[in-house]
């Protein structure tokens, strides 16, 4: 028995120590959570102030009277709910496309042998570092020249086909043993039915990551619409957004209003996928492994 006591005893500062470094730690996230949310927060109450307020000398966090109907005239100024279906549908649907190039591609890049095949995925990763604005003008010249342009294809096609969700899941590929492929080709299994029955279900997590990645890309997405959207049947939530600016200024508490709107559908992405996101990146961090 006093054996037992004198161990507690002794365990006790240093269960203190680890209890002090959890709180810590616990502070330190926080402070860095709210440091990341605070612009979230800041948006969300300006979209609430009078037009006066916003820039007002002495700035508050909650203006001298909540205006809900901001969010109301921000909807029925412009037609903010079809930039809403816009986004949402351009972004699913370029997220849906760039999962199934990025998988196709990394698959043929890690399982496939092909002659040049590693000089050839060294170039498909060079194209990562030219800038959308060396991009535009001549993705213009081609969605001109087939007659897309002022159309969701235009949209959604040309920045599916990049190489980031190649060299994404081709590290995750090379990670998965070659031995599940074999064996599922032996009991017969063609290579589509390995991929998608073998090497697929162990690739949720980045793919989820890749998924989100593309989504909030193309929903954010300001310079290529501009360029090739010319209706405003066809605009996104960011051309929507530069619509609060007239030729009289900004109105900026509707603007931040329609910007409060629009976040809702990648907030509900994100948290949806949240634990396919984390697992992704804790993969990714450890190399895959």
């Amino acid at each position: 028995m006093r054996s037992n006591t004198r161990t507690r005893r002794r365990l006790r500062p240093a269960q203190r120590v680890v209890t002090a470094k959890t709180w810590l730690n616990t502070f330190a996230v926080a402070i860095v959570a709210l440091v990341f949310t605070f612009p979230f927060i800041w948006m969300f109450f300006t979209a609430l102030k009078p037009e006066s307020e916003v820039f007002a000398p002495k700035p508050t966090l909650i203006g001298s009277e909540v205006k809900w109907s901001n969010f109301v005239d921000a909807w029925t100024l412009v037609p903010f709910g079809r930039f809403i279906f816009n986004g949402f549908f351009v972004a699913t649907c370029g997220a849906l496309l760039s999962i199934i190039v990025a998988v196709l591609s990394a698959y043929a890049f890690s399982r496939l042998r092909f002659k040049y095949r590693d000089r050839i995925f060294l170039l498909y990763v060079l194209t990562l570092v030219l800038p959308q604005e060396v991009l535009v003008v001549p993705l213009f010249i081609m969605m001109n020249q087939l007659g897309l342009v002022d159309s969701y294809v235009a949209l959604i096609v040309p920045f599916a086909f990049t190489a980031f969700g190649t060299f994404l899941l081709r590290q995750f590929f090379l990670t998965i043993p070659i031995e599940f492929e074999e064996a599922a080709i032996i009991d017969g299994a063609s290579r589509f039915r390995t991929l998608w029955s073998v090497l697929l279900p162990q690739l949720t997590a980045p793919i989820s990551v890749l998924g989100v990645f593309a989504f909030v890309g193309y929903y954010n997405s300001y310079l290529w619409p501009l360029i090739i959207i010319n209706t405003q049947e066809l605009a996104t939530v960011p051309l929507g957004l530069a619509m609060f600016t007239g030729e009289h200024g900004t109105q900026w508490s509707l603007m931040m209003a329609a910007s409060t709107i629009a976040v809702i559908p990648s907030l509900i992405i994100v948290a949806v996928l949240q634990r396919q996101l984390i697992k992704g990146v804790a993969l990714g961090g450890f190399g895959g492994r």
